[in-house]
């Protein structure tokens, strides 16, 4: 059946490719199939999967991910100090760094990078990730207008410095992320935010954009200049913009396309079958997959209209009947395999439980509560639609067990995030997937000043806890915080409703390409994968 399957996938995609044929180009080394088509590749704008995996490729920050573990190593500084009270990092930057059209990377540079994404004007919904910084938050919100009262400086050259609110021990890791990435002042202060638009556009990373062509490729040519040339392993690499499973599948399957990066590119109905195959590949890494509420409207400001549509979700059918993938059902935001970290369990499925809570907001049965939306982001093309399955089978649970009614609303990916970002919604579909591995990449995005909250929420007390967790040098008292701070979010104010935790899936075939290891924050960098020999 399988083989059957995938025979009428491999015709269906040949007879899509003719046709496409344009100019000749050269065949790419690695052709990857990296889902939707990329927001930005502006690495102080960027916020989705697919943007920061090109721009981790293009850009470098301080440090990288080590392709095998994930973990911070040397990037663009070769070494650096940390003071004895653990608040104060020099980096010192490589002799060799330079950008793609020549020139020396220096620490002012590092300098503008982060100044950059704190900018109030440049609104960086991944801001939050330099709030650790003396006087960024403060500066970001306002409070400070005065950007050398930040803790960064460059005493050097070559010499970068920061210094923090209190010790923070993942900071090496924070410092390979995509937005703190290192980005060329004077070409972005020349063009604007057309910078990207421009050729050439300089770059710090393994790969230089040769082309981003929308709805067809973004095509990446080795950069002969950056420093670790020599282990950049692939001279050209397309990543196209396939949202499709049965199309993703078919490019696949006919050697059209070396490596599947996510499990929804792959049809759910095939999945029992592809997981026995030796070129598909599952692992453990943290990411969690769960409902937002919009908190500012009504009748979602009551947290009792919350719960009840939490614990009317019978989470099990979800993974068994749909996503199918091994995943885990979440009752907590924050994954197991966190470093350092046991999340509290948070509300059960428990129907009866959700009905009682209804009736107590004023809705018996259902009755009397507004018509409201979920909003998905929308695939292409026909194949399993795991978001829309979840959305329909949701639909009908709370139909069945609270009598409500529900409008489902899918948008097209760039869509989808500007609606978000304007809580323009009532219930959303969304996901996290770790930045590093430590609970404050799952907690701290539901800060209030955060911009990856988009539920309208903000607590004091939430706040106050987050900050004292991570002044806590002790990592009892800071597991213990958190715990604290994570019961606010998904049991006594239910923010969201936790659905299950990704299960990591990747296809190639190992016959043929080598390069890609499995990690818990799913981080495979570009530069380290290669077609054997």
């Amino acid at each position: 059946m399988l083989n059957r399957a995938v025979s009428l996938l491999a015709t269906l995609a040949c007879c899509a490719l003719i046709g496409a044929c344009g100019r000749r180009e050269p065949p790419a080394d690695l052709t990857i199939l990296n889902g939707a088509e990329p927001e930005s590749l502006d690495p102080a704008i960027m916020t989705g999967q697919p943007d920061l995996r090109v721009c981790n490729a293009l850009f470098e920050g301080l440090t990288r991910y080590d392709p095998k573990t994930g973990e911070a190593i040397p990037g663009l500084a070769e070494r650096w100090e940390i003071s004895p009270d653990l608040r104060t990092y020099t980096f010192h930057l490589r002799s060799n760094a330079v950008w793609s059209t020549g020139e020396p990377i220096t620490a002012a540079d590092c300098v503008y990078s982060w100044r950059r994404v704190l900018d109030p004007k440049i609104a960086a919904e991944y801001s939050g990730q330099l709030f650790f910084v003396k006087n960024a938050e403060e500066f970001n919100t306002g409070k400070i207008t005065d950007p050398a009262q930040v803790g960064i400086r460059a005493p050097g050259p070559r010499v970068f410095q920061v210094e923090l609110n209190s010790p923070v021990p993942f900071f090496l890791n924070l410092c390979s992320f995509g937005t703190l990435c290192v980005v060329p002042r004077g070409h972005v202060e020349r063009h604007g935010d057309r910078w990207l638009m421009v050729a050439p556009v300089p770059v710090s990373g393994p790969y230089v954009l040769e082309a981003w062509r929308l709805n067809d490729k973004i095509r990446l040519r080795k950069n002969p200049r950056y420093w670790d040339a020599a282990n950049t392993h692939s001279e050209i690499v397309d990543l196209l913009p396939i949202t499709s499973p049965n199309t993703a599948l078919n490019l696949f399957a006919t050697g059209e396309a070396d490596i599947i990066w996510d499990k929804t590119l792959v049809p759910t109905e095939l999945l029992d079958e592809l997981r026995k195959r030796p070129d598909f590949h599952t692992f453990d890494y943290i990411g969690s997959y769960f409902i937002r509420f919009n908190v500012t409207r009504k009748p979602f400001d009551d947290v009792r209209v919350r719960q009840a549509l939490t614990m009317a979700i019978d989470k099990r059918r979800l993974t068994e009947r749909i996503t199918r993938g091994g995943e885990k059902t979440a009752t907590h935001h924050t994954p197991p395999g966190v470093a350092g970290y046991r999340a509290p369990e948070g509300l059960a499925h428990n129907p009866d439980q959700a009905r009682r809570l209804l009736v107590a907001a004023g809705f018996p049965g259902g009755r009397g509560f507004p018509r409201f939306n979920y909003l998905f982001n929308a695939n292409a093309g026909g194949g399993a639609k795991t978001d829309e399955k979840i959305a329909v089978e949701l639909q009908a649970m709370w139909k069945q067990e609270l009598g409500i009614d529900v409008e489902l609303r899918s948008q097209e990916w760039k869509v989808y995030l500007a609606t978000q970002r304007q809580l323009d919604y009532d219930t959303c579909r969304s996901s996290w997937i770790g930045d590093y591995n430590d609970a404050n990449t799952f907690l701290d995005m539901f800060m209030s000043n955060n911009g990856n909250n988009r539920t309208g929420w903000k607590s004091a007390r939430y706040d106050a806890l987050v900050r004292q967790a991570n002044q806590q040098a002790g990592p009892r008292e800071r597991e213990r915080l958190f715990q604290q701070a994570e019961l606010l979010l998904i049991r006594d104010e239910t923010v969201i409703a936790p659905l299950y935790f990704y299960t990591g899936f990747f296809a190639f075939d190992p016959n043929r390409i080598e390069g890609i290891y499995a990690n818990v924050i799913d981080q495979h960098p570009i530069q380290s994968i290669r077609r054997r020999k």
